[in-house]
């Protein structure tokens, strides 16, 4: 049976969001709103281009965060089929998936096959971790959708060095984006900080949602 969305709500227009504070270092260019909340700390927002609206900690922010935490438990409360923790290599089709020991990572590249379908719907689960290594990647055919990809992390998630990201984090504590990460899809943090560092973050909106709204 095909997998309905994750409903971001009012997160769904953010592509950085935090608990406790955003830091970067580098130049880094976010397309779509910023916000953390309660902690609104931002540190080295000098060589951050924001193609949005940097909200902090405004009732925006806040609303978002409310409607994150909604949409963590909706992906944490699907039930997945049980892969192996390492997705590198792999080729996967639209569904749930979990890990024996809850952590997932990718070394090398990871497929995600939409099979045509009109709304294909991944949602990776983890207890605890997901990690990507130096270079790795997530690669996106027959139809899948940054935006219909949601990794729902039960810590938090580390992005390695020079990879290349699809879809959104829905992480309960943090999120490291290391050094020249590139990211269609969001970087979102219920409880802990988001730190980047010279990173290209370009929030992916599925038509649907957009309801004839401009972006930015």
């Amino acid at each position: 049976m095909a997998q309905l969305t994750v409903d971001l709500g009012t997160a769904t227009r953010f592509a950085v969001l935090a608990g406790s504070g955003i830091t970067n270092t580098g130049v880094t260019t976010i397309t779509g709103d910023v916000g953390t909340f309660p902690t609104t700390t931002e540190t080295g927002f000098g060589t951050v281009t924001i193609l949005g609206t940097n909200h902090m900690g405004d009732a925006v922010t806040q609303a978002a965060k409310n409607d994150l935490v909604t949409a963590y438990n909706d992906a944490a409360g699907r039930t997945p089929v049980i892969i192996p923790t390492e997705l590198g290599g792999t080729t996967l089709t639209p569904g749930v998936y979990a890990s024996n020991d809850g952590t997932f990572q990718i070394t090398g590249t990871l497929t995600l096959d939409g099979n045509g379908l009109e709304n294909p719907v991944f949602i990776f689960q983890t207890a605890t971790t997901l990690i990507t290594a130096l270079g790795s990647s997530v690669s996106l055919i027959n139809g899948a959708l940054a935006c219909k990809v949601f990794w729902q992390v039960g810590s938090s998630a580390t992005l390695g060095t020079g990879s290349s990201f699809q879809g959104s984090i829905l992480a309960l504590t943090s999120i490291t984006v290391n050094t020249g990460v590139v990211v269609n899809g969001r970087t979102l943090a219920r409880n802990g900080a988001v730190t980047l560092s010279g990173n290209t973050i370009t929030v992916t909106i599925c038509p649907e949602s957009v309801r004839g709204v401009p972006l930015w």
